[in-house]
């Protein structure tokens, strides 16, 4: 599978004609297993169903005018766990309909994301993580991919090419900062 993933995303990298179509059934059963993952905590009747949101998700990856350039697979997933908390941001705005409040309560070691009708505390994570993300990226980088995504400390780690030992150090800091940040404490 990876083989066939370089060929169709080096395709994709040189503008080939329907390269990026391609790549979607070589990742298609692991995109909708992390947008699983990242909807298990909604609500019956959520109107975003995995399927929804690995097609929207894949859409803005391989959107002409904005498609980066992939370094591999595992860059993909990462790009994919991106678009993936924009997504679910975006529709957690829309559901607020105001800023995050601080000390909303966030629970990161669920893995998963807080239920619809708690937007504000999403949204809060959020603008947290942002911060994060100037501080230290690769902690953000370990928080989007297992918060979002859903992946677990030992998929994460494989993703950004990090021993398991330093992903759970990263993961132990970067959930005490997002703490601190969130609960202004």
């Amino acid at each position: 599978m990876n083989e066939d993933f370089a060929k169709a995303l080096a395709a994709a990298d040189r503008g080939e004609p329907n390269a990026a179509e391609r790549l979607l059934p070589l990742v298609y059963e692991q995109l909708k297993a992390m947008a699983a993952k990242a909807l298990a905590a909604e609500a019956p009747g959520q109107t975003l169903s995995p399927t929804a949101l690995v097609h929207e998700a894949y859409l803005r990856l391989t959107d002409g005018d904005e498609q980066e350039v992939w370094e591999g697979h595992r860059h993909f997933l990462a790009a994919a766990a991106q678009a993936m908390r924009r997504i679910l941001i975006e529709s957690a705005r829309k559901k607020a309909g105001r800023r995050s409040k601080v000390g909303s309560a966030v629970d990161l070691d669920s893995g998963l994301i807080p239920a619809p009708d708690r937007p504000e505390e999403l949204l809060a994570l959020d603008e947290a993580l942002s911060d994060l993300a100037g501080h230290d990226p690769l902690a953000a980088k370990l928080v989007e991919l297992r918060f979002f995504a859903g992946l677990t400390q030992q998929e994460a780690a494989a993703a950004l090419q990090l021993s398991l030992r330093t992903a759970e150090r990263t993961w132990t800091l970067a959930k005490a900062w997002l703490y601190q940040r969130i609960h202004g404490e």
